[in-house]
């Protein structure tokens, strides 16, 4: 069967993903990815703009701790991801739904140390266009809480310490960038 660019020509009924190339999934993979994340802004500010910014904050947060374990199960155990250190942390991190929307860089040290940079977030680039200030409570409240969901998840003695964090003193910065380290 001749793996499909696009589907502009006739319907087919019986149609699957399976039928089309590598790269058309690798772009349906990216929306999927955008999907979640404007989803999850779509719904914070709907109830931000119903009940305030301290109760979306607190159900994002809710929302967020158990999706987060929920995604770290199903990707290690699709990828076979074995192990308690930071280069199983990076590698699952490097495969997650979530991160395919962001660009970034991982650089392992060590098996133990690593320093995951983000340079493109969708999210930070919305809420800095908001202008509302929202970057310092998402970036520097929950991003910390996230990060150490997740280094809990492979290892409570990972440490995770932020090296940069918004507001960004100019849009060609780095969005923020995180070492994990375990001694």
């Amino acid at each position: 069967m001749t793996e499909l660019g696009d589907y502009s020509g006739s319907f087919i009924s019986d149609m699957t993903y399976e039928r089309f190339s590598k790269d058309v999934l690798l772009q349906l993979l990216s929306l999927h990815s955008e999907y979640i994340q404007k989803t999850d802004g779509f719904w914070y500010v709907a109830v931000k703009d119903r009940v305030g910014d301290d109760v979306a904050f607190e159900s994002d947060m809710w929302v967020w701790s158990r999706l987060q374990i929920w995604e770290l199960e199903r990707v290690t155990r699709l990828f076979r991801i074995e192990g308690h250190d930071v280069a199983a942390l990076f590698k699952t991190l490097q495969l997650s739904p979530w991160m395919r929307a962001l660009k970034g860089e991982f650089e392992l040290k060590s098996e133990n140390h690593g320093i995951m940079t983000i340079t493109h977030c969708p999210t930070l680039i919305g809420l800095e266009k908001e202008g509302e200030g929202r970057e310092r409570r998402i970036c520097n409240e929950w991003e910390p809480k996230s990060n150490r969901i997740v280094a809990d998840f492979f290892n409570p003695k990972i440490e995770v310490n932020p090296l940069k964090l918004p507001p960004r003193k100019s849009k060609d910065d780095i969005c923020c960038q995180w070492e994990f380290k375990l001694n």
